[in-house]
């Protein structure tokens, strides 16, 4: 049996992430295609309890080392308990986030370095990086004002200043750089539906190679 494809989506907030990349695996899983959607931090039980005190509004005290190692912890539970098997089962796993956001979000965003969160993740991933990354590029100012239009509910990250915001977008253009082989990217300023479509097209010509 051949081991199934890790693709990951990987954005800013605001960038329409989870929204394209559930349409994407729902599309695809209605065409036959043998597809599971997950997401980081999350996608488990474990990992899910770990997601609601990172991103808990109330948790204003946390250390930024402490938030990175929290991410990291959740990402391998949520790597040996769901990614990994469905992967050797043959299954295509579609995941909204994974280590490239603490490189962008923590590396960058929070300043500890890209190199420092990578440290912390090897140990955490054990070389499993996925196949490929569907990155949707939309710049630090729209993401934001599409977040303060359409969320009623603001995590801790959502809240943090523009300053913030702008250290992750430059982040991930960083990350890029580093891994530009894995990396397809998409111009997600359009319209939903055309970054949809766009993104299906991407992994379903991925699928189908």
């Amino acid at each position: 049996m051949n081991r199934g494809l890790f693709i990951t989506f990987e954005g800013p907030d605001g960038s329409g992430k989870t929204t394209v990349s559930t349409a994407v695996a729902r599309r695809l899983q209605e065409e036959g295609y043998q597809v599971l959607y997950t997401r980081e931090p999350g996608g488990i039980d474990i990992a899910e309890q770990i997601r609601r005190v990172i991103l808990d509004p109330a948790n204003t005290a946390m250390d930024a080392r402490t938030e990175a190692l929290l991410y990291a912890a959740s990402r391998r539970q949520h790597l040996v308990e769901k990614v990994l098997p469905n992967l050797e089962k043959g299954i295509t796993v579609i995941s909204d986030r994974f280590v490239d956001s603490s490189l962008a979000y923590q590396g960058c965003g929070r300043q500890l370095g890209i190199e420092e969160v990578m440290s912390i993740n090897r140990f955490a991933i054990e070389g499993h990086m996925p196949d490929k990354t569907i990155y949707l590029d939309v710049d630090a100012e729209t993401g934001l004002e599409r977040i303060e239009k359409g969320r009623t509910y603001l995590d801790r990250l959502d809240q943090e200043s523009r300053d913030f915001h702008q250290r992750v977008y430059d982040g991930y253009h960083t990350v890029i750089e580093r891994y530009k082989d894995r990396m397809i990217i998409l111009d997600a300023s359009k319209a939903a539906e055309e970054v949809i479509e766009d993104a299906y097209n991407a992994v379903k010509g991925l699928l189908d190679a």
